[in-house]
């Protein structure tokens, strides 16, 4: 193999204008690269100094946290008590490796307290998704045993060779809205499954049970007027008595928290409320979930990221177009939500871009697929615009 492909193990790497990625055959000179995956290096008009990498798994209890260089080489690792010192443990065991990065898996979940804590100690720290991790894992050369420092170690190699990770950066607004969004969503799936009780029980005491949408006060007049038969279903109508009044409870919460949603929202100063079928709810979602929008590169990216872009499907020759199942799921449901009501009323932008789909020979879904892409793309820009005025 010529030498210019082995130039990424030494510590700095003369620098190209265009991104290099270097593509290593699993196993080769394993006493060198240990993980046996591709590997990708960034390459810019600087030289790059290769930095220490620490991989931390966090867990609820302990954290294990794994040091490798730019060879993958174990320098060190450390298990932690989850605890108030903890952060302090970890910074005063890695003050010896000064260049350093951290890479944390799930630090938007349970590495999230972890991650914020070195953040504000001045680290740089890395999101690591659970699935990276894992795929370096189940691909490294005899260290595929699923432990904690296997996990650390697979948790630093991604960061070191992946070619574009999250930084955590401090909480702000977004974390704000992000966990109000995640709460409604919570309080939104919890009535519909108490619904769903309801509706089961209600349906073996009366014949067709409740035939429309749960309604507190319907339902409630409906169970008054019942006189149950047997010891069986006198338990089922009190059982849907308490149904009922869970239901109340889970509607004044879900008030609660859209009133929080809306006097955050208007906090923040956006402008995706300009956008026909975008609320405070659906802004909220939006906003939160997608983060950063600046580490998008364009609104092709963006569209990738929340599912609104097709994937190519291609084989033989032949090249088509499937729907896209990737993607982050809650902002793809967010602009399924944006579309369905530009469709529901006619004076809206959306409605006329709908109905030339449907001219021109589209199905109703592939015509609301194509409205979803274009309302991704207007939400993109919004968010641009947002974060250059906020100054991000």
């Amino acid at each position: 193999m010529p030498a210019a492909l082995w130039g990424w193990l030494t510590n700095e790497l003369l620098a190209r204008r265009d991104l290099a990625v270097v593509w290593l055959e699993r196993g080769t000179h394993k006493e060198h690269l240990q993980s046996g995956v591709p590997t990708a290096v960034f390459i810019d008009d600087r030289r790059i100094t290769v930095t220490v990498m620490i991989g931390v798994d966090p867990h609820k209890a302990t954290h294990t946290a794994l040091v490798i260089d730019g060879r993958e080489v174990e320098l060190a690792k450390l298990k932690v008590r989850a605890s108030k010192r903890q952060s302090l443990q970890l910074l005063a065991w890695a003050a010896e490796f000064e260049d350093r990065v951290w890479a944390i898996e799930s630090a938007g979940g349970l590495g999230d307290l972890l991650a914020q804590q070195l953040v504000a100690a001045g680290e740089t720290v890395w999101d690591v998704p659970a699935t990276l991790a894992a795929r370096v894992r189940v691909l490294g050369s005899g260290r595929s045993d699923k432990n904690d420092p296997n996990d650390a170690r697979s948790v630093a190699v991604a960061a070191l060779r992946a070619p574009s990770l999250t930084g955590v950066r401090p909480e702000d607004h977004v974390s704000v809205l992000r966990m109000l969004a995640k709460r409604n969503l919570d309080l939104a799936r919890w009535r519909n499954k108490v619904c769903c009780r309801l509706h089961a029980l209600v349906a073996e005491l009366v014949p067709g049970g409740i035939a429309t949408e749960v309604v507190v006060a319907q339902a409630s007049q409906l169970l008054d007027g019942l006189r149950p038969d047997g010891a069986s279903a006198a338990e089922r109508h009190r059982m849907a008595l308490e149904l009922v009044e869970d239901l109340v409870h889970i509607d004044t919460q879900i008030r609660e928290s859209r009133r929080h949603i809306t006097t955050a929202v208007a906090a923040s100063g956006t402008t995706l409320t300009d956008i026909f079928g975008v609320g405070p709810v659906i802004a909220a979602m939006l906003i939160g979930y997608t983060g950063d929008p600046c580490r998008f590169d364009s609104q092709h990216r963006y569209a990738a990221y929340n599912g609104t872009a097709p994937i190519e499907f291609s084989s033989a020759g032949r090249k088509t177009h499937r729907l896209s199942r990737r993607g982050n799921r809650t902002l793809n449901h967010a602009i399924h939500m944006a579309a369905v009501t530009q469709i529901r009323f006619a004076h809206s932008p959306g409605r006329g871009y709908y109905e030339r789909k449907l001219a021109e020979g589209k199905t109703p879904k592939e015509a609301l697929r194509a409205l979803k892409r274009r309302i991704s793309d207007a939400i993109y820009r919004q968010l641009i615009t947002d974060a250059h005025r906020a100054g991000r």
